[in-house]
């Protein structure tokens, strides 16, 4: 029994390890209580809380919808790049212009095929607003464009505008872009019939494409607001151009309307020695006389020499091909600079219109005293 004892008492020794199992059970349920309590407060206090958290997943799907508009595809950025492919080629145009060089068009000139209609069309008259030239104009249009499209495109707003009063101002721009090209094209069609002008398209093409752009960002309903604006600008436009073209323009197109094939003058008049001396002389010095079959004094020129000496003459034919609304100038012409018909150049100094034969042997220091019957001494 004592033993016993003992070995209760001994086995009382890990009591420790064993005594603890009763012990939590108490402070287990109170812990119990205690932590669904707390739980429950938790829950009553973050309840209000706890639904925005499931608000999160709904509203996540918005900007990942706006997100793939707002790269590089925006109306704003679509307009500064139309603007920028405009005021690549208005650049272009004007340089041309201002360097009197000639255009490249390979379209050519309508349904024949020769680019006389594409380059006649960009150095036509039309070509001027005011005396400024119309690629000129042009190209600050489109470059202002491209500009507030690409600062609208950064939501970066200019001149410290507001967004609405910058997409107005776009839209204005656009407006007299579009309407600048609407008059050229019907000036296009009535004024040069068979005759295509591929850099006209496309700038009228980039026009109309900034107009929309603008049109649909703005809004139907903004739009509409400002539409007396817009009727306003393009009234304008078309009323500057109307006014800077002078006025009625059917006038210009009948005037080129001339079709003459090439038909060389026959001299008849018989020559006298005096003049195919002269004829002689003019051309051991070069000088050199520019004419055109059409021209009335030309003849009259050849007609002072007689057949004998006027083809002893250094004479250039400017229109070699005839003369119609395509018809250009012989390089040669063109080179020379020759402003009318005729044009003599004696000496390195042009002379323009018909001279007499005195005056061209004043003026080639000819000296001539003839044994015949003729006897004439002219010095310079």
């Amino acid at each position: 029994m004592a033993k016993f004892m003992s070995i209760s008492s001994a086995t009382s020794i890990p009591r420790t390890s064993s005594t603890p199992s009763p012990l939590p059970l108490r402070p287990l349920s109170a812990a119990f209580h205690s932590k669904v309590d707390l739980r429950w407060r938790v829950k009553c206090m973050t309840s209000p809380d706890t639904k925005p958290d499931t608000q999160v997943p709904a509203s996540s799907p918005p900007p990942s919808s706006s997100s793939p508009a707002s790269p590089g595809l925006s109306s704003h950025s679509w307009s500064a790049a139309l603007g920028g492919l405009g005021f690549v080629e208005t650049a272009y145009l004007t340089y041309l212009k201002l360097t009197n060089s000639t255009a490249f068009c390979p379209l050519g000139g309508g349904i024949v095929g020769d680019a006389g209609g594409c380059t006649d069309i960009l150095g036509s008259d039309y070509s001027l607003v005011f005396g400024v030239p119309l690629p000129l104009l042009g190209m600050a249009s489109y470059g202002f464009v491209a500009a507030l499209a690409l600062q609208l495109s950064k939501n970066s707003l200019p001149f410290g505008f507001g967004a609405s009063d910058s997409r107005t101002l776009l839209l204005g721009a656009t407006t007299s872009l579009a309407a600048t090209s609407g008059y050229l094209l019907y000036i296009l069609t009535t004024q040069f019939p068979g005759q295509s002008c591929p850099y006209c398209l496309f700038s009228a093409f980039l026009s109309f494409s900034l107009f929309l752009i603008t049109v649909k960002e703005l809004g139907w309903q903004e739009t509409q607001k400002v539409l007396g604006l817009q009727l306003c600008i393009a009234s304008l436009v078309i009323a500057s151009l109307r006014f800077s073209y002078g006025a009625p323009l059917p006038f210009t197109p009948r005037q080129p309307e001339i079709n003459l094939e090439y038909i060389p003058t026959e001299i008849t008049t018989p020559s006298a020695p005096f003049t195919i001396s002269l004829a002689k002389h003019l051309r051991s010095i070069g000088a050199r006389m520019y004419g055109a079959f059409w021209c009335s004094h030309c003849i009259e020129q050849k007609e002072m020499f007689g057949e004998e000496a006027a083809k002893l003459l250094n004479y250039v034919e400017c229109f070699p091909d005839g003369l119609n609304k395509n018809t250009k100038m012989a390089l040669e012409c063109v080179a020379a600079d020759i402003k009318g018909f005729p044009t003599w150049v004696i000496n390195g100094e042009v002379l323009n219109g018909e001279l007499t034969l005195s005056e061209l042997a004043q003026k080639s220091g000819f000296e001539l005293s003839d044994n015949g019957s003729t006897s004439v001494t002219l010095l310079d």
